[in-house]
């Protein structure tokens, strides 16, 4: 298979299905920025961190290649097969959200992004999951969006706000709490 194919040399690509559109289109930003996303947890995955972590942020990664499929699919096409997500898919981020949270601090306030490296990057893939998500809904008010990924891309972002504070007590960092100014 070759890399380059010269089909997108003048600003459009096509959707699973065949139709072409800009790149600048609302739906080429959004899984692009579920694959900007997909990135970032690899680079998660990348750092030292513990085995059933590891092994959930695959699945996670797995599990956004299966979202970006369905973004990428142009609405009302049902000759391309393609994966989909399912409700388990998102039990699964919530028993890990639950999981981690048994061994947590009580929050009590917001929480400074920092206080290690690992910690930063789980706070950026936190921040372009918000973006992703916010991108998908505005896509929803358009065109046609299951309803599944928005809630998937909702619960991973409170997935990686949680595993930025388990990995703070794993990596023994501190934990900053925001105090607001008044």
């Amino acid at each position: 298979m070759k890399i380059y194919t010269k089909t997108g040399d003048k600003g459009l690509t096509s959707l699973f299905g065949g139709k072409r559109v800009p790149k600048h289109h609302l739906r080429i930003e959004a899984y692009g920025t579920v694959d900007e996303l997909n990135s970032y947890i690899g680079l998660i995955r990348d750092q030292k961190i513990d085995g059933d972590t590891f092994n959930i942020l695959i699945e996670i990664q797995d599990r956004l290649f299966t979202l970006g499929s369905m973004l990428a699919t142009e609405p009302g096409n049902e000759k391309v097969k393609v994966p989909q997500l399912f409700e388990n898919d998102i039990v699964l981020l919530e028993n890990e959200i639950d999981k981690m949270n048994e061994k947590l601090p009580e929050m009590r306030s917001f929480v400074l992004p920092g206080g290690h490296q690992t910690v930063s990057f789980c706070h950026l893939a936190r921040c372009v999951c918000r973006r992703a998500e916010r991108l998908a809904v505005h896509l929803a008010e358009i065109e046609t969006v299951q309803e599944i990924v928005i809630k998937y891309l909702n619960r991973l972002s409170d997935y990686l706000f949680v595993l930025s504070r388990k990995l703070t007590q794993d990596n023994n960092a501190k934990e900053i709490p925001w105090k607001a100014r008044m």
